[in-house]
Parts: structure tokens; C-alpha cells; sequence
């Protein structure tokens, strides 16, 4: 009988009491340090002297059908925002951490531009949604656009919508009802506006319209693609890829996009030079070997922050508030 009670007891004590290598997966991951992002954006509001890693909130990056990072971005006066994983985030300049809000949205848009009435999302496959301001609702767009291979979404301040493609740049001054073939010739990828005057990388260099983006001239043209245009204080700033040199150029212009002026004398020469911005009388130039300012119109340049794990930085402001996002090959 004791024998008996006694192996009941044992049998009862081994289903119900779990063993040291029996613990519940919540108590087992309680004992796991849960692994934090870095290194994906950092943060100056000082001139570019100090770098904050505000990366914390962000899924780690993933690749794209085309093998490279999705992670696209672009800085206004409401912060950065960002794709990461399979949503869109946003970052205020006074952001403390939790750094990073969410937008909720499933479907899958490797690129985002701002837009008058809300952000664009966009996809190379040719499908475009915009996000009403003010609210979490997001809508298709521009869906009699019957073309793929999409490569950028920009509006005008006057609300003409510019749609740059593989095969050029489309322009509609209806909504999107319809559509214009303005440019042909390859590929359009960015574009920015100033007074009038509308500057875009193309497949052969940096071009430029001033009648509304009816017709484009090819302004800087060094046997390379276009590689960059910003909007700086009195002018545009660019980088083409020079096939002479094998190296990218910087250069700025301030005369409407007419004549550019090399600012790259005091920068290492190199085939992989990421990005120029502005922020307020200083430039900011990503580059191979890291972050570099100049505080005399690109006359000399100094190194502020060496680059990472070999990344280039990617730079975008949202006023005194600089973004940089290493990514591989700059871009």
C-alpha cells in the first residue's frame, strides 16, 4: 500500500512541479536580454559635433526584392520618417525615447515622399497610396498611372504631381487624371523646387525645367548618372558621378540651376560620396569616410564623425536637427 501511495505521489509531483530545464518559455526569456537595435539613425541638434544613436524602437533592416536595404527616408518640419521592416516610422526632432512611431500599415512600400495632403508610399511595382494628414488612413492614388519601375513621387507647391520612372518623368497638373510624358532618356530618381526652377538626377547627369517641368535641360552632364540635388540657402546643391575621374562631384549652384560651382577641393576623392545638405550656414557632406562640414561654402571640410562598419552616411535635416543613416554603397 505504501508502495502504491508512494509512486502516486512521484508520478503527481513530476507532472505538476516542472524541472529547472522545464521552465515556461516566458520565465526562460525573462532570463534573455532582449537584443536592441543601433546604428541605423543617429541624431545632432548641435551642428554636427555630438551624434545620438536613436536607432531604439526600430525592427531590425531587412533586404528588398532587389537585395539591398528598404530603409528610404526623408526629414521635414514634422521629423524624420522612415521605412523599417514593414511599416513607415516617424521621429519628431524633440523625440526623447521611445524615439519611433509606427504607422499602422501591412502593405508593402519599400519608399515614401512627402506630399501636400499627406505622405506618398510607393512601390517599384507601380502601386502608390497617400496617408491623409490627421488621420491613420491611407489610400491608393494616381491609379489610372498604368507604369512600373517607379523610382520617386513628388508634388509642387502649386500641386503639380511629378511621377519618375525608368523610363522618365511623367507629370499630371489634374490630380493624376492624366498624365504627360515630359522627359525621356532614362531614368528620373530626385527632384527638388525653388523659385520656379525644378532640378532632378537623371540617367545622364543633373537636369533642370523652369517652365512648370514641360521641358528639361541637362545642366551638369560628366559622362555619369545623377547622383543627388538639395535645396540650399540661395540656390541647389549636386552630385554627379564624373566617369573621367571615377569619382563623384559636389557641386552648388546660385544663379537658378544655370551654372554649378565645384565645392569637393577639400574632400577625399572618392567613387561613393553619398549626400550634401545645408543647416544653416554650414554644409554636410556623407561621405566614405564619414561625416564632414564646412563652414565656408566647401572651401575646406572638416571630419566630424568617421564612418561605420564602412557605411556611408545618408544626411537629411528638419531644421537645426541633422539625420544621418549609414547605409552600404551611400546609396
Amino acid at each position: 500500500m505504501n508502495i502504491i501511495y508512494n509512486l502516486a505521489f512521484w508520478l503527481v509531483f513530476q507532472f505538476l512541479v516542472p524541472h529547472s530545464s522545464q521552465l515556461p518559455g516566458s520565465q526562460q526569456e525573462q532570463k534573455t536580454e532582449k537584443t536592441k537595435t543601433s546604428k541605423i539613425v543617429f541624431k545632432s541638434t548641435d551642428g554636427g559635433q555630438t551624434w545620438q544613436d536613436i536607432s531604439e524602437g526600430l525592427p531590425k533592416p531587412v533586404q528588398d526584392d532587389f537585395g539591398v536595404g528598404s530603409e528610404v527616408f526623408f526629414a521635414n518640419d514634422n521629423g524624420l520618417y522612415l521605412t523599417a521592416g514593414n511599416g513607415i516610422y516617424q521621429s519628431k526632432p524633440n523625440a526623447k525615447a521611445p524615439f519611433w512611431k509606427k504607422e499602422i500599415f501591412t502593405d508593402e512600400y519599400s519608399s515614401i515622399a512627402p506630399g501636400k495632403a499627406g505622405i506618398f508610399a510607393y512601390n517599384y511595382r507601380g502601386k502608390i497610396s497617400q496617408k491623409i494628414s490627421g488621420t491613420s488612413v491611407w489610400l491608393p492614388v494616381y491609379t489610372n498611372f498604368q507604369k512600373n519601375m517607379i523610382r520617386t513621387v513628388f508634388e509642387t507647391t502649386g500641386g503639380t504631381i511629378f511621377i519618375g520612372t525608368d523610363s522618365g518623368l511623367f507629370k499630371s497638373t489634374d490630380s493624376g487624371k492624366t498624365w504627360k510624358h515630359v522627359h525621356v532618356g532614362g531614368w528620373v530618381m530626385k527632384l527638388v523646387e525653388s523659385n520656379g526652377v525644378l532640378i532632378a538626377t537623371s540617367m545622364r547627369g543633373i537636369i533642370r525645367s523652369t517652365n512648370g517641368g514641360e521641358n528639361w535641360a541637362l545642366v551638369i552632364n560628366e559622362g555619369g548618372v545623377g547622383i543627388a540635388v538639395e535645396n540650399i540657402k540661395g540656390g541647389f546643391a549636386a552630385i554627379t558621378f564624373n566617369t573621367r575621374s571615377n569619382t563623384r562631384r559636389v557641386r552648388t549652384s546660385y544663379d537658378g540651376g544655370k551654372t554649378w560651382q565645384p565645392i569637393d577641393a577639400g574632400l577625399p576623392a572618392q567613387p561613393s560620396i553619398a549626400s550634401i545638405i545645408q543647416v544653416g550656414e554650414n554644409f554636410f557632406c556623407g561621405h566614405p569616410a564619414g561625416i564632414f562640414r564646412s563652414s565656408d561654402k566647401g572651401k575646406t571640410w572638416k571630419l566630424l564623425l568617421p564612418s561605420i562598419e564602412n557605411k556611408i552616411f545618408n544626411l537629411s535635416v528638419s531644421g537645426n536637427v541633422i539625420y544621418a543613416i549609414p547605409r552600404n554603397g551611400g546609396c
